[in-house]
């Protein structure tokens, strides 16, 4: 067996908070809901997401991720911090 490290990509993100004073709403993110491929669910409250292996809930605190070619999904607190460090610009 091989073993593989995941090839270093820089993603675009922010933590969705589900609150009105959402303070960051990339407008890739903008751009989703209007063209209907991220919607909302009232109870309980989330966001669902098509992605490209089908529809995936976000609920508050999760991250969404743009990943390099434009795809949205979200993640889980943990996961994404396990995962990706910031990229000083």
């Amino acid at each position: 067996m091989m073993k593989y490290r995941k090839k270093p990509i820089v993603i675009e993100a922010f933590q969705w908070t589900g609150a009105p004073d959402q303070t960051e709403d990339p407008e890739w993110i903008i751009a989703a809901i209007r063209n209907g491929t991220v919607s909302f669910v009232k109870e309980p409250f989330g966001m669902l997401i098509d992605t490209l292996e089908g529809t995936h809930r976000a609920n508050p605190g999760d991250y969404i991720i743009q990943g390099i070619q434009g795809e949205l999904y979200p993640c889980k607190p943990d996961i994404f911090e396990a995962t990706y460090e910031p990229v000083e610009e």
